[in-house]
C-alpha cells in the first residue's frame, strides 16, 4: 500500500525550520543579490537548530536525519531564499557531511565535523576541474602516497564555497587520480583544508546564487595526512558517485519548491492585475499556463521525494545501487528545466518590471539555472536512466 504521508516528526521539522527560514531568511534573502555573503547571524541561526549537516551523526554534532528528512529541509530553505545561495550552503554540506560521516576515519570525523556542525567551517566537495565536470575520469589532479602522508597537485574550477573554506575554516572532500592505469578503480578520495600552504583560491562571478562563493584553487604539493582519506585507495569513483546521488535528490527538491514558490507569487499577481478591465486571472491562457506548470511541479515534488526514498532504502538493504542511481537521475532529470520555464513565465506575467532586479523571480531564475549541470549535467541524467533500462553495453560512449 502506497503511503504518502510524512511521519509525525518530519511534520515538527518542516514546521520548525519553516518557521525560522521565513522569519530569519526570507526578509533578508533578496540582500545577499548585493552583500555576496549569507549573514553570519543565519549561519549561526542553522546551527542552532542543527541544519547544517544534519545528516551527520549525533555522535559529531549532527542530527543523524536520513535523506526525506534532509529533503524537506532543503524545501523550506528553497521556499525562503529565491536567490538559492542558502539552499546551496545547506545541500553541499548535508550531502557530503553524509558521505563524510560514512566513509570517513574516526581521527578526522572528530576533529572536522562538530566544526562543520556547528558553523564554524565548511565542508564542500570539489571534483570539477576547467575540463572535467561531469566526466570525473577527465580528472588531473594527483595524488601520491609518501611515507606517513598523500602528496597532491593539481587545479579545482567551479567549487561551491571556496571563500567560505578558505577564510572561516574547513575545507573540500577532493578526488585525484592515484593509480592512472587503473581507470575508475585508480581513483582517491580525501579530504583537503584551504588554509595552508600550496593553495591558492580563485573566485568567479556567476550569475545566480551570490550569497555563497564559486571559484577554484590550486594545489601546489599539498601534504595531507593519511586520515583524511575517504574511504579506501581505489574507491573514490564509487564514492563520489553515492554523494553526487545524495545532493541530485536534495537538487530535485530544491528545484520543485523554488518553482511552486514562483507561481505561488505569481498567482497573487494573476489575481491583483487588471488589464483591459480584468483581473489577468480571469483569462483562460493564464490559467492554462498556471494548471500545466503547477501539475509538472508537484509531479516532480513527489518524484523527488521517491527518489530520496529509494536512496533511504539503499541503506535499509531494499533497494539497489542502480536503482538509486536511476531514481535520482530521473527526479534531477527535468528539475532545473520545469522549474525554470515555470519561473520564466512568471516574469512574463509581470511584464516589465519581472526583467528588473526588484521582481523577486529573477533572482530564482538564476540560481535554478545553475542545477541544470549542477552535481551532474541533464544529459548525464538521460544517460544514467537509459543505462538503467539498456543495460551497460549499450552505453554510447563506451
Amino acid at each position: 500500500m502506497l503511503d504518502f504521508t510524512f511521519t509525525e516528526e518530519q511534520e515538527m521539522i518542516r514546521e520548525s525550520v519553516r518557521d525560522f527560514a521565513q522569519r530569519k531568511i526570507a526578509p533578508i534573502a533578496m540582500e545577499m543579490e548585493k552583500t555576496k555573503q549569507i549573514p553570519e547571524d543565519v549561519i549561526q541561526g542553522m546551527a542552532e537548530l542543527g541544519l547544517i549537516a544534519p545528516t551527520v551523526s549525533t555522535k559529531y554534532g549532527g542530527q543523524g536525519f536520513d535523506a526525506v528528512t534532509a529533503g524537506i529541509i532543503a524545501e523550506e530553505l528553497s521556499r525562503a531564499d529565491p536567490t538559492g545561495s542558502i539552499p546551496v550552503f545547506y545541500l553541499v554540506q548535508a550531502s557530503w557531511g553524509h558521505v563524510f560521516n560514512k566513509y570517513g576515519t574516526e581521527e578526522a570525523k572528530q576533529e572536522i565535523l562538530p566544526n562543520v556542525t556547528k558553523g564554524k567551517w565548511f565542508l564542500g566537495i570539489a571534483t570539477t576541474e576547467s575540463d572535467a565536470g561531469s566526466d570525473v575520469l577527465g580528472t588531473r589532479t594527483t595524488i601520491r602516497k609518501e611515507g606517513d602522508h598523500y602528496i597532491v597537485n593539481g587545479e579545482k574550477m567551479y567549487i561551491s564555497g571556496v571563500r567560505e573554506a578558505y577564510t572561516r575554516g574547513g575545507g573540500h572532500i577532493t578526488i585525484a587520480k592515484q593509480f592512472p592505469d587503473r581507470g575508475a578503480k585508480g581513483m582517491t578520495m580525501f579530504y583537503l583544508p584551504l588554509q595552508q600552504k600550496g593553495i591558492i583560491p580563485t573566485y568567479v562571478d556567476d550569475l545566480g546564487r551570490e550569497g555563497i562563493s564559486t571559484g577554484g584553487f590550486t594545489i601546489d604539493n599539498v601534504s595531507i595526512p593519511k586520515h583524511y582519506l575517504v574511504g579506501e585507495e581505489g574507491k573514490g569513483f564509487y564514492i563520489v558517485h553515492e554523494g553526487y546521488e545524495y545532493a541530485r535528490g536534495l537538487i530535485a527538491v530544491i528545484c520543485a519548491a523554488a518553482g511552486l514558490k514562483s507561481l505561488e507569487r505569481g498567482e497573487k499577481y494573476l489575481k491583483e492585475r487588471k488589464a483591459f478591465g480584468l483581473p489577468l486571472a480571469k483569462f483562460e491562457a493564464l490559467q492554462f499556463r498556471l494548471a500545466e506548470h503547477y501539475t509538472k511541479l508537484s509531479f516532480l515534488r513527489l518524484g523527488s521525494y521517491w527518489a530520496l526514498w529509494t536512496y533511504d532504502r539503499e541503506g535499509q538493504k531494499k533497494a539497489t545501487r542502480f536503482e538509486v542511481s536511476k531514481a535520482i537521475a530521473m527526479a534531477k532529470m527535468f528539475a532545473s528545466e520545469w522549474s525554470t520555464q515555470a519561473i520564466d513565465e512568471v516574469m512574463q506575467w509581470q511584464g516589465a518590471f519581472g526583467y528588473t532586479r526588484e521582481c523577486t523571480d529573477q533572482a530564482a531564475w538564476r540560481a535554478i539555472r545553475s542545477f541544470a549541470w549542477a552535481e551532474g549535467s541533464k544529459e548525464i541524467m538521460r544517460v544514467i536512466v537509459a543505462r538503467e533500462l539498456l543495460g551497460k553495453e549499450y552505453t554510447a560512449y563506451k
